[in-house]
């Protein structure tokens, strides 16, 4: 059997014929589509890209401010700690403070009650002490002891300091009367001893005047004008009620 070279020519012109049209209306448009596909998945590629630089940005300047956070939180923390521990050493300071202070005022009472218990208790001894010491001089008053204070007032008396003695010369001018009071009646060599040494020592000769009260329990007062010279008993225990308490 011989080739028939009308029908290859056929068929290679078939076959051109058909690549022409496959060419022109089949594969450029699928050519066109792909690479139009291809440009779009291009440019999806390129977006996703994008999205992925900025996401990954965005999580870079999320862990750099989560970086930054901590530090942040760390130091407010440590600064937190810091104000803390310096503001508890301060509240430990003023209660020490408040301790010491409250221990002081604590002592200064003590030691105040202390005292008053001890000025009370010298006070209530010294007002027994006194006590007992007047009833004792006064169950001790009698003619006898004031006989006693007689010679005292005379012993006084007449060791007066010359100016004293010129003093109450000058306040009488010769012309004054001398009181003298006792708590007992005093006999006529008492009142002659009396009467003669204030008749000396104050120049009053006879101007004497003598007298009784039985308040002053044993002793004299003498009395001229203003001045007054007290040997009685009533007068010790006056001073001696009235000097400076042991208490003090």
């Amino acid at each position: 059997m011989g080739l028939d070279w009308t029908t290859f020519l056929l068929e290679i012109v078939n076959f051109l014929a058909l690549l022409w049209i496959l060419k022109r209306f089949l594969y450029q448009p699928v050519l066109a589509t792909l690479a139009e596909r291809r440009a779009g998945i291009a440019r999806t590629l390129g977006e996703a890209s994008d999205k992925e630089a900025r996401a990954t940005t965005l999580q870079s300047q999320f862990e750099s401010r989560l970086a930054d956070w901590e530090q942040e939180k760390a130091a407010a923390r440590s600064a937190f700690d810091a104000e803390m521990a310096a503001e508890r050493g301060r509240q430990l300071d003023l209660l020490s403070h408040d301790l010491a202070a409250e221990r002081d005022r604590g002592a200064a009472v003590e030691a105040y009650a202390r005292e008053t218990l001890r000025r009370e208790l010298a006070a209530q001894a010294d007002k027994q002490a006194r006590q007992f010491a007047s009833a004792l001089l006064t169950r001790l008053a009698c003619p006898e002891l004031e006989a006693r204070l007689v010679d005292v007032f005379i012993e006084e008396l007449a060791g007066l300091p010359d100016a004293r003695l010129a003093t109450l010369k000058a306040a009488h001018n010769g012309h004054g009367q001398a009181v003298v009071t006792s708590a007992y009646p005093l006999s006529d060599a008492q009142r002659e001893r009396i009467a003669s040494t204030i008749g000396a020592r104050l120049e009053l000769p006879g101007r004497v005047e003598f007298g009784i009260d039985a308040s002053l329990l044993a002793g004299l007062r003498v009395s001229l004008g203003a001045w007054q010279m007290d040997c009685s008993l009533a007068g010790e225990l006056g001073i001696f009620a009235e000097a400076p308490s042991f208490a003090n």
